[in-house]
């Protein structure tokens, strides 16, 4: 079985890797991104979406949004074009659940099967692979790829029909996104009543406050250290399409909102490539403080 992998970002390239390890054959192609490492490591190297697409049986994408998706898919030199029936095209991009259906629409008039399949954790999680990874599509083609897919996973969940799976990606976003804010506002009030923010996380981690994303930022943040995992600007990006999914079913988000310009404000100030453990920097900027170890 050949994979093809389009898309060697910061995520694509450690799940690639895994792949690899993992004794996959692969097909790369990133118009974008250098894949020279990846060949090093023995995929073959492609000159476009479409040659990876005719050199494979299950073709993964792994892209910044909806448009990067549609264009390499349904784009000229695209997955699309390079397609045969019969083969399953995984998109593990975190895009609207409405471009999720177009595409696979369009495939499913080639007899490719499409799946939609975001996944949580960022680059560390990406690079031990034990992604959180949420599946939506049909149920006989996410059993054929469910063995591919727990390469790079530790948790590997079908949610639903085509468009689940990116509807449960931006529950999650909504959720962490909210989570980072609540921490950077409490550790900000700590820092500035005089409280050792490094104390308070030792004190609160272990009790009902505590979450998976303050074990993961709280220590960014006590050192300064925002160097991106998941950058600004793509959870920006997951707000939007979360915010644009609720306007569409009568959802009122009126809390995602919210973070949503709190997160435009960073992008504004300069701050889009960093991490978004950085949204702590806009409660600092307001509070005139810094949550740093003391």
């Amino acid at each position: 079985m050949t994979i093809g992998f389009i898309g060697i970002g910061i995520m694509g390239r450690p799940m690639s890797k895994n792949l690899i390890n993992a004794g996959y054959k692969l097909v790369v192609y990133d118009k974008f991104a250098k894949f020279d490492d990846i060949v090093n490591l023995g995929a073959e190297g492609a000159s476009s979406n479409k040659e990876v697409t005719s050199k494979s049986d299950i073709i993964i994408t792994m892209l910044p949004n909806s448009p990067h998706v549609k264009e390499a898919i349904l784009g000229e030199n695209g997955v699309l074009e390079g397609s045969k029936s019969g083969q399953i095209v995984v998109d593990m991009s975190s895009i609207a659940p409405a471009a999720a259906k177009e595409v696979g629409a369009a495939l499913k008039a080639k007899g490719v099967e499409f799946l939609d399949a975001p996944v949580s954790g960022g680059e560390p999680k990406a690079i031990d692979g034990t992604l959180a990874i949420m599946v939506g599509g049909n149920e006989k083609a996410f059993n054929t790829v469910k063995p591919i897919l727990e390469k790079m996973g530790s948790s590997v969940v079908l949610v639903g029909d085509l468009g689940a799976g990116n509807v449960t990606k931006l529950a999650n976003q909504i959720i962490v996104a909210l989570n980072i804010a609540a921490v950077s506002e409490a550790f900000v009030l700590a820092t500035k009543a005089g409280v050792d923010p490094a104390k308070v996380f030792d004190a609160i981690k272990g009790g009902l406050a505590g979450s998976t994303v303050m074990n993961a930022k709280v220590p960014m943040i006590l050192d300064g250290n925002f160097e991106p995992g998941f950058r600004i600007e793509l959870h920006q990006k997951d707000l939007q399409n979360a915010l644009d999914t609720g306007h569409s079913i009568n959802v009122p988000l009126p809390l995602t909102a919210n973070v949503m310009e709190t997160v435009q404000a960073l992008v504004v100030d300069g701050m889009a490539a960093n991490d978004h453990s950085a949204i702590v920097r806009f409660y600092e900027k307001l509070a005139k403080v810094e949550v740093r170890k003391q």
